[in-house]
């Protein structure tokens, strides 16, 4: 069976949870976590990295939540080769269907001696105490030598032949901080399996960083090569230049079927849902040119092109539309649908309502929505749901009225009335534009001291009355937290946007993350 899946099988390892989840602002609460797991589960993905256990309260309860819910996907942990680490990430999955352990150290000559200060025989001898620490928790141990693709070959294979012999079931080999190309990775992975002792008894993985540009590159020349896993994020989410697109990887596979000749259990009906899902949960918008799932990604603008296609699809196209799921995403809810199909409609998409209280709160922002805009997306219920979940759970300010006023030759103003932990306040500014006079009137009455650096705009969908999706991000006291709004009015959008933000500085959800 092993070496069936090793041959067939390309094993999909998303860390859009963990990984995903250490670009600058895109904490995610426990419930968020929880819902990108579910439509993870509907994707097919085989590993779903739900966090790091030691990390913080906070990540060991959404891992938890996790291995709880999700029956179909295997739920991970990662820890660090520390006796603590890997004891919270047993104790975070042990509820889980299938879990896994992920541990890891450092074999590079870089990270020992100025990071972890310890020798190789160090090393060495941690490695394999953390795979049989994380023995006494599960059969399924995954081992990272992290910064692999800075260490020696010689240790990399002494590390590898000692942790399988003591029971590691996986080896990822992880471009840490993307700095290999396709051919040299490649033959690492390709040299690796050759000298590693019992390398079939495993599968061997990979985890590549974009940071030349190359990570999907890398990740397909490991696969090319013997690799059988491959560890990716949803929009190539992660931080500094992100991880692995997993769409990208997925889709590479099953069109060059011709190289590769491996199946995967992605529904890739399910992939467009997903990255917007993920777009719109974390506040991180995907680049309209971005290959699979960017609004762009299917449009032919070369009259030449437009030409081809319309005498034969394959002319320009490679791949169809509705295959990645373009198309699939209207529902058929309006202002005349009911409370029963409104919340039906929601638990179809996976969204755990908790209560009554919500799901009444939801239902009339649905129906305010609905007599704006004449056709409901499901990206349209996710953001509101987004939404009604965060003034749920952080509502320290609270958005009332905005009132703006702009016009050809005068100074934009506005007037805004903010409930601040229950009691109404009112401000007005003026701005170089209405935005801007919104945020100095929301100024005025939190007094924050944080520096807005980024504030960006996005249509959730199609159309001159498809909601606006604002993402602002804010930054005091070496804390970074995105800050989302959603409205058919722009100018509202943005204030919900900014006030959410102010409401993540204010709340305890926000948590550092240490680095991996």
């Amino acid at each position: 069976m092993q070496q069936e899946i090793q041959n067939n099988k390309l094993i999909i390892f998303d860390t859009t949870l963990r990984d995903g989840e250490q670009s600058p602002g895109a904490s995610m609460t426990q419930e968020e976590k929880l819902r990108i797991a579910r439509q993870l589960e509907k994707l097919g993905v085989d590993v779903i990295e739900a966090g790091f256990a030691a990390a913080s309260p906070g990540d060991f309860n959404s891992i938890s939540a996790v291995a709880k819910n999700i029956k179909e996907s295997t739920v991970c942990s990662l820890a660090r080769a520390v006796e603590n680490d890997i004891r919270k990430a047993g104790e975070a999955i042990q509820h889980a269907k299938k879990g896994r352990i992920h541990t890891f150290i450092a074999t590079s000559k870089i990270h020992m001696e100025n990071k972890l200060r310890m020798s190789e025989d160090e090393v060495l001898d941690r490695a394999v105490q953390a795979v049989k620490w994380s023995l006494e928790y599960t059969d399924d141990v995954e081992f990272s030598a992290e910064d692999a693709v800075r260490s020696e070959i010689d240790f990399l294979v002494k590390v590898f032949n000692a942790v399988i012999k003591v029971g590691a079931k996986t080896i990822n080999v992880p471009d840490t901080v993307g700095y290999s190309i396709p051919g040299v990775w490649g033959e690492r992975m390709k040299a690796l399996i050759q000298q590693v002792e019992n390398s079939s008894k495993v599968v061997w993985s990979t985890h590549c960083h974009n940071d030349l540009g190359m990570a999907v590159a890398n990740s397909l020349a490991a696969v090319m090569n013997g690799a059988r896993q491959v560890e990716c994020t949803i929009n190539g989410l992660g931080e500094r230049a992100g991880n692995a697109s997993l769409e990208e990887i997925v889709m590479a596979v099953k069109t060059r079927k011709d190289l590769f000749n491996l199946t995967t259990s992605i529904d890739t009906t399910q992939i467009v849902p997903t990255s917007r899902l993920v777009s719109t949960i974390t506040g991180y918008p995907v680049q309209p040119n971005k290959a699979i799932v960017g609004a762009n990604a299917f449009a032919h603008e070369s009259g030449i092109h437009q030409d081809g296609v319309l005498k034969h699809r394959e002319t320009y196209e490679i791949m169809r539309a509705q295959d990645v799921g373009w198309g699939a995403n209207k529902i058929s809810l309006g202002k005349l649908s009911g409370r029963n199909a409104f919340k039906t409609r929601l638990q179809e998409l996976g969204i755990d309502i908790q209560s009554e209280d919500i799901i009444n709160a939801a239902f009339a922002r649905f129906k305010d929505l609905a007599d704006k805009k004449s056709e409901i997306f499901d990206e349209d219920l996710h953001a509101l749901m987004s939404e009604e979940y965060t003034s749920e759970a952080i509502e320290h300010y609270k958005l009332i009225h905005l009132k703006t006023m702009s016009e050809t030759g005068t100074t934009p103003h506005a007037v805004i009335k903010i409930s601040e932990n229950g009691k109404e306040v009112m401000a007005e500014s003026s701005g170089g534009g209405p935005v801007d006079a919104t945020f100095k009137a929301i100024e005025k009455i939190a007094n924050s001291g944080s520096e807005l650096q980024l504030y960006s705009v996005n249509n959730i969908t199609s159309g001159t009355d498809a909601q606006g999706e604002v993402t602002v991000r804010l930054a005091k006291g070496g804390r970074i937290v995105n800050g989302q709004g959603a409205d058919t009015d722009i100018v509202i959008a943005s204030a919900k946007a900014y006030i959410n933000g102010l409401n993540k500085l204010q709340s305890k959800l926000e948590r550092a993350h240490p680095q991996v």
